[in-house]
């Protein structure tokens, strides 16, 4: 019996230990996906310290550099396919959270109603809060049931690069404020019972009321649909490099594709979370009308708007080739470029923010005249020497023919640099 028990217990220790395929099962992609880093650095290391090179090898250094190279994209496939599988279960539990933190949201709402209520006494205002609240929750939970699988209710706030949208983002949360805020009205309006005091509602919904909302609502909407047309049209003409994420982080919204923080996220999300705050506690104050934001923090919510959108224009770049030479190593003669020579091409944004990761690293490639060249990946003790975001350095192979060929440079995203002609001799 305890035999049984002990195979039972190893059987179910396997079926999660990194490979498992059960329905909505977490645990088997996330330790799959820990264990995978793991190996994947520990390999990386030891061919960076000199170990675990095949004798066959071991006598050529640009034998053991490819042999290498290989082993290390074969390692960082498998990691990468570890992170998809563990982002995807990542983004199923993503959807049973949010809904959980909706649900915690409306309680939070009640808690905070039923305590400013003492002394006070409880209002129809309260109760249209708290229906409003209600009624967005049920919204919201219905739409996580049907992208379950894509992150719950922030599926929307997701773009196309698998990342959390600080656009999208922002817009959301004015949308959903303006739509929580006209349910609030709606709701005392259908309580009202005098028809003074349904005038009074009514009145609270003319645009002279919030006419400074209303042209926020607008401002924001239009930049999250205008943002994504520009960094898409921008990728098409090769002139942003884009990679997709493995998942979404919360880090995104203030960062750019490399996890660096940047003013024009940081200061769209500041002032609009500032902004958003101050239009809750006026329509709290004033549950009759909509939230009469002052023109002066409508104006600094544009302002800011326009400078997130400038930041957009401005971001980015094709990646460029400024010169070619011959690699030299110490003890070397100086010498033209001849085939099997390695060269080092120097230039600016050969790795996109975002590919650091070797899977993405091992991608870029090289064409020298008719042939291609993926870069081999150098390993050092905490990352890559080669290749990097302004120096490259492959060999040239015996296919070139020699004679004045085009080098050019094919990054992880799949753009193209210009082309940098050199002279390969016999």
């Amino acid at each position: 019996m305890a035999v049984q028990e002990a195979r039972g217990e190893a059987g179910a220790a396997g079926a999660h230990g990194g490979g498992c395929t059960c329905g909505d099962c977490p645990h088997g992609a996330r330790e799959g996906h820990r264990r995978a880093v793991a190996e994947f650095l520990l390999r990386r290391d030891e061919f960076a310290a000199g170990q675990g090179l095949p004798a066959a090898v071991a006598h050529s250094a640009s034998a053991s550099r490819q042999w290498v190279s290989e082993e290390l994209t074969q390692s960082a496939e498998i990691v990468a396919a570890r992170s998809r599988a563990e982002g995807q279960a990542w983004l199923a539990r993503l959807g049973r959270r949010t809904v959980g933190a909706v649900w915690a949201a409306v309680v939070a709402l009640l808690l905070v109603q039923a305590l400013t209520a003492i002394g006070a006494g409880w209002t129809a205002a309260r109760t249209a809060g708290l229906l409003a609240a209600l009624v967005m929750a049920g919204a919201l939970t219905a739409a996580s049931w049907f992208h379950r699988a894509r992150g719950g209710a922030l599926a929307p706030v997701i773009g196309e690069d698998n990342r959390l949208s600080t656009s999208r983002a922002v817009a959301a949360a004015w949308v959903l404020f303006v739509a929580y805020a006209v349910l609030l009205l709606a709701g005392r309006l259908a309580a009202a019972s005098a028809p003074g005091e349904r005038d009074a509602l009514l009145s609270g919904l003319e645009l002279a009321r919030g006419a400074g909302v209303v042209t926020v609502l607008a401002v924001v909407c239009g930049i999250a649909v205008l943002v994504r047309r520009v960094v898409g049209l921008r990728v098409l003409a090769q002139r942003l490099q884009k990679v997709p994420a493995d998942r979404p982080r919360a880090a995104d919204l203030l960062t750019d594709d490399a996890g660096r923080g940047t003013f024009a996220d940081l200061q769209y999300v500041v002032i609009s979370a500032v902004a958003l705050l101050f239009a809750a506690v006026r329509l709290a104050r004033r549950p009759d009308q909509l939230p009469d934001l002052p023109w002066g923090l409508a104006v600094v919510v544009l302002v800011s708007a326009a400078t997130y959108l400038a930041g957009k224009y401005a971001e980015g770049g094709r990646p460029v080739i400024l010169s070619v030479v011959r690699a030299r190593e110490a003890g070397d003669l100086d010498a033209p470029i001849r085939t099997g020579d390695d060269i080092e091409i120097r230039g600016a944004g050969f790795v996109p923010p975002g590919a650091g990761g070797a899977d993405r690293l091992s991608r870029m490639a090289v064409r020298i005249g008719p042939v291609h060249v993926h870069v081999p990946l150098v390993p050092v003790t905490g990352g890559f020497s080669n290749p990097t975001d302004t120096v490259l350095t492959v060999p040239v192979p015996a296919d070139v023919e020699p004679g004045r060929v085009e080098v050019q440079v094919i990054t992880a995203a799949g753009v193209e640099t210009n082309r940098y002609a050199i002279d390969v001799t016999e």
